[in-house]
């Protein structure tokens, strides 16, 4: 803010003795003060407030219709505690019951009638300087809340952004369409909201999801875009993305790599106990469970080296059929709901636009971005939900 002088400074004066109003405003007139203004009748004080809120008030105790501690209950209700709006009381009447009623009542000051000119304005120009040094404050604060937000916007979209890059330089190597770990994002957020999970869970498991299969930079790429399916040996080489991916992840003190972490090393356990760690129903951590259906539907639907893509009802179906085996009943009713919806067929033509949901609302209208990674079937496997 530009420099405030005292003299700069709004002041409102309240006396019900017109010769009062008039003898001080004179006197702050001829000091240079030219903001001021007085009234007599103080039913009219909160209104002025209201409209042109002063800097400083003189207030009169003893009035008619409203007197002064009426005032300063008023004041105090309409101003938060941590705010300095300074009151200056005007009384003939000094007994310590009087002073200390009107400070606990928010006076900052006194003035003595009759009035001594130079206590007059010393009094106003210490309480003004108090106040421009507050409102300098306060807008520093203010200016500075500014700029850190600023700077943590920043950061979280720098960190987004690598943990991006990160995901996509893991799905590139066995991802055709290149907006896997995306589109898993997008469908895990959405079956989180749809499980009435907080915003700021949902808000994570966004961008947590689409790094589950980051560990699949360790396994070599003839297995990953082997054309056919794997032998046991190559699977059991497959599974060990899971625990590279963790090992990446994992240790972090951030919510979103440590949830990130949890997704990559427990999204395929199975609801029955039958997935890569034997992990049973409520043992598997729900961000896992959640990124399971994701990710095996945007598998299903999505050609891969090893497969052809299966259509949406086909992926759906299956989905449906898995239920209480692979995956959690629950997730599966939020799957089917969404489907209900219209909002699976939606989150991926919002990737291929490369359309963002607002963080807070992810509402069915706004609600794709691109995905996560793809299961691959064992000659055991084929035919039922891909298990990577």
């Amino acid at each position: 803010m530009e420099t405030l002088r005292p003299t700069d400074c709004r002041i409102l004066m309240v006396d019900d003795e017109q010769p009062n109003v008039d003898a001080v405003l004179r006197i702050l007139r001829r000091a240079g003060f030219h903001q001021v203004e007085g009234t007599t009748d103080p039913r009219t004080v909160m209104e002025r407030m209201a409209l042109r809120p002063p800097d400083l008030l003189l207030l009169d105790l003893r009035m008619p219709h409203m007197d002064g501690f009426d005032i300063l209950d008023r004041v105090r209700s309409t101003i938060s505690p941590d705010q300095y709006f300074p009151v200056l009381v005007l009384t003939g009447d000094l007994s310590r019951e009087v002073r200390e009623r009107a400070l606990s009542a928010g006076a900052r000051d006194f003035l003595t009638k009759p009035f001594d000119i130079t206590e007059v304005l010393l009094r106003i120009r210490n309480l003004l300087e108090t106040r421009i040094l507050y409102l300098q404050l306060r807008d520093y604060n203010q200016t500075l809340e500014e700029r850190v937000a600023a700077r943590t916007r920043e950061l979280a979209d720098a960190q987004i952004e690598i943990l991006t890059r990160l995901a996509r330089a893991a799905e590139y190597r066995d991802d055709i369409t290149g907006h896997h770990a995306d589109r898993v994002g997008a469908l895990s957020a959405l079956l989180a909201r749809e499980m009435d999970r907080s915003p700021d869970e949902v808000r994570l498991l966004r961008w947590a999801a689409t790094l589950h299969d980051v560990g699949k930079i360790g396994i070599p790429d003839a297995i990953l875009q082997k054309p056919g399916p794997l032998t046991e040996a190559e699977y059991n080489l497959m599974k060990a993305h899971i625990r590279i991916g963790d090992r990446i992840l994992g240790g972090s003190g951030f919510p979103l790599l440590r949830m990130a972490a949890e997704i990559a090393l427990h999204h395929h356990e199975k609801w029955d106990g039958s997935g890569y760690q034997g992990l049973a129903g409520e043992e598997i951590p729900l961000v896992g469970r959640i990124v399971a259906v994701a990710d095996v539907y945007d598998s299903l639907t999505h050609k891969r080296p090893y497969k052809g893509a299966s259509s949406h009802r086909e992926a759906v179906d299956e989905i449906g059929r898995c239920r209480g085996a692979h995956f959690d009943p629950a997730v599966v009713d939020a799957f089917d709901r969404l489907e209900a919806a219209g909002a699976l067929r939606e989150v991926g033509a919002m990737v291929e636009e490369g359309r963002e949901p607002g963080a807070d609302g992810l509402p069915l209208s706004s609600l794709s971005w691109p995905g996560p990674s793809d299961p691959r079937p064992t000659n055991g496997d084929a035919g039922s939900a891909p298990a990577p």
